[in-house]
């Protein structure tokens, strides 16, 4: 398998401030730090401007060393010849967070006061009917360190900051988000652009941070050190499968069987055999209810079929020996007769170590029901919903801390594991985020061609393509889908982008 060699890290925003206080440790500058980060973003901000014809900027400075940031920038921006206004809130304690001000003062940047101590929010006087009459908005209200829901008066400054028109960037996090989580608390700053400085944060992948991240751009200025571990990698963006040899047939990518389709629910296990075809599987076999047999067939000739009814202990076997990877759930329905299947199958699919399983849709139900631990080499695709299920919280819980639920899920089961969503994480060794994908992938049946995917890459390729490569793939063969627009797409339009990002080269 060729890949990527290097994949970005991200932390946890404590691991990025405690690297920061060994930095200072060694006798280096904290307000020098401040400044070269300001500097840093001032020249990549100067040469948009002038390729943008940007002349009025607006600087809003909120508390602590992001607020510094802000002061610096608007200091450096206004030598540089722009008109620069700053929106201030009250003076902390920090020295130099008030060094930062000052210098800003003595370049003769206007300030005005955003929110005075009494509590109250003043609209400075600039403001017209709601709107500033610049053209960059510059967010440097909070940073990485903000970890409780704002009060009133600081969701009425960002809802006042969303108001405003041109260009909108943030200095670190869009203020408002969650640095680990990507959960506004409640609201944030809508991003044009993102500033982040020294690391990756995981709150600009996951959960909510694609409605308010934007652009992402990272300000590296300080050496790594030993002490630094990542929580999490950036899935790659180029995934580069082999070429087939001239000689290969179908019996040399992979036999992959596609277990579900209750008798009111045909559709999801026909979606997982056409992806897992459209992925490059060489034979797919569709084990189902068997009144869906004459649509599969209809639909795709080439998919063969068993009536899942038919099927005792000593055939499961048999079958399980002549396959390679196996997609498990997919409409199976949660009625006895689900239950019945579940039980028949899953033991056997669980031991049986030469197999690639995909574990989804009604069969996490059932894990949910009948909790076990799961070989290395089974595969489970929850969304937040079926996540919650499993831990037995709400979906709710889930998405107020992504990272934690999917190492939970693991904690408890085992097995290798993706929390399907805006910015899905997989966990194998080590966890992976996937920045791909759109929210026009929030459709039915998209799970369905997630899970035939991973079943047919991994049928063909086993432990030569890693868990989060697959998650990735899907993800653009979505936002292909999606180049004409999100709003209605289908899962089963899926197959032909499946089929130019496995052949991409």
């Amino acid at each position: 398998m060729q890949r990527s060699v290097y994949h970005s890290p991200v932390y946890h925003s404590q691991s990025i401030q405690a690297w920061e206080q060994r930095w200072f440790a060694q006798q280096n500058s904290s307000l020098g730090l401040m400044q070269q980060a300001a500097w840093t973003i001032t020249q990549q901000l100067v040469a948009q401007f002038q390729q943008k014809k940007i002349r009025n900027i607006a600087v809003w400075c909120g508390y602590g060393n992001n607020a510094g940031d802000g002061y610096y920038i608007a200091a450096f921006l206004k030598q540089a010849g722009f008109k620069v206004t700053v929106f201030s809130s009250e003076m902390g304690d920090s020295a130099d967070l008030k060094r930062a001000y000052q210098y800003a003062q003595s370049q003769q940047v206007n300030v005005q006061l955003l929110n005075p101590s009494c509590g109250t929010t003043t609209v400075p006087h600039s403001f017209d009917k709601g709107e500033l009459s610049v053209d960059c908005h510059i967010d440097a209200l909070f940073g990485i360190g903000l970890n409780r829901a704002l009060d009133q008066k600081w969701q009425d400054i960002i809802h006042l900051f969303n108001m405003q028109t041109g260009l909108k960037i943030s200095i670190d996090i869009p203020s408002g988000v969650h640095a680990n989580t990507g959960q506004a608390l409640p609201c944030a700053v809508q991003a044009d652009q993102t500033f982040t400085i020294l690391g990756y944060k995981a709150g600009l992948f996951t959960g909510q941070a694609k409605a308010y991240v934007g652009q992402l751009h990272l300000i590296s200025l300080i050496p790594t050190d030993a002490e630094l571990k990542p929580i999490a990698y950036l899935s790659p963006n180029k995934i580069i499968l082999p070429k087939r040899q001239a000689f290969g047939h179908k019996g040399s990518y992979g036999h992959v069987l596609v277990v579900g389709g209750h008798a009111d629910m045909g559709g999801a296990v026909i979606m997982s055999a056409e992806a897992a075809f459209h992925a490059g599987a060489g034979k797919v076999s569709v084990v189902c209810h068997a009144k869906h047999h004459q649509a599969i067939l209809s639909r795709s000739p080439n998919i063969m079929v068993r009536d899942i009814n038919a099927l005792d202990q000593e055939a499961i076997q048999n079958l399980l020996n002549h396959v390679d990877a196996v997609c498990f759930g997919m409409g199976l329905g949660r009625d006895e007769w689900a239950e019945y299947i579940y039980q028949q199958w899953f033991a056997l699919l669980n031991k049986n170590s030469h197999l690639e399983v995909v574990l989804d849709a009604d069969g996490l139900w059932f894990l949910a029901k009948y909790p076990q631990h799961l070989n290395i080499h089974l595969y489970a695709t929850p969304h937040s919903g079926e996540a919650a299920t499993l831990l037995a919280c709400t979906a709710a819980d889930i998405e107020q801390d992504r990272v934690a639920a999917i190492q939970q899920l693991q904690q408890k089961y085992a097995g290798q594991w993706v929390l399907k969503g805006a910015g899905s994480l997989i966990l194998e060794e080590e966890l992976f985020i996937c920045t791909q994908g759109n929210a026009g992938m929030g459709t039915g049946g998209m799970g369905d061609v997630l899970a035939g995917m991973i079943a047919s890459l991994k049928a063909q390729f086993h432990q030569q393509i890693t868990l989060h490569e697959i998650v990735s793939l899907h993800a653009q063969a979505g936002d292909l889908l999606a180049e004409n627009g999100m709003r209605g797409l289908q899962a089963h339009e899926m197959g032909h982008m499946i089929y130019r990002v496995v052949n991409h080269e």
